[in-house]
């Protein structure tokens, strides 16, 4: 098993996830989450409470799909002009 790095940010119900890999993002709650992970994949997960069961469906992005590092970049200006300073890595 090698090393790995992965942080994640919260901005309440919005999580940005920083690892080697890139940069994904995902909005919801503890249970329920939908997102985008560091490859441009959409993925729902749903978790059941108190048990450690967890279930993730996700879809790879299609033919001439970004990878949704452009909602990134928007979100990481929106968060500068509010005031919220930010360096992040988008593949």
């Amino acid at each position: 098993m090698g090393w790995f790095f992965r942080k994640s940010i919260n901005f309440g119900p919005l999580r940005i996830n920083v690892s080697k890999s890139g940069v994904g993002y995902s909005v919801g709650g503890k249970d329920l989450r939908m997102g985008v992970d560091a490859k441009g994949h959409r993925y729902e997960e749903v978790t059941v409470p108190g048990t450690g069961l967890h279930y993730r469906s996700s879809k790879k992005k299609a033919r001439g799909e970004t990878s949704g590092c452009l909602g990134v970049v928007l979100l990481v200006l929106l968060l500068a002009a509010v005031g919220v300073p930010l360096v992040l890595y988008c593949l």
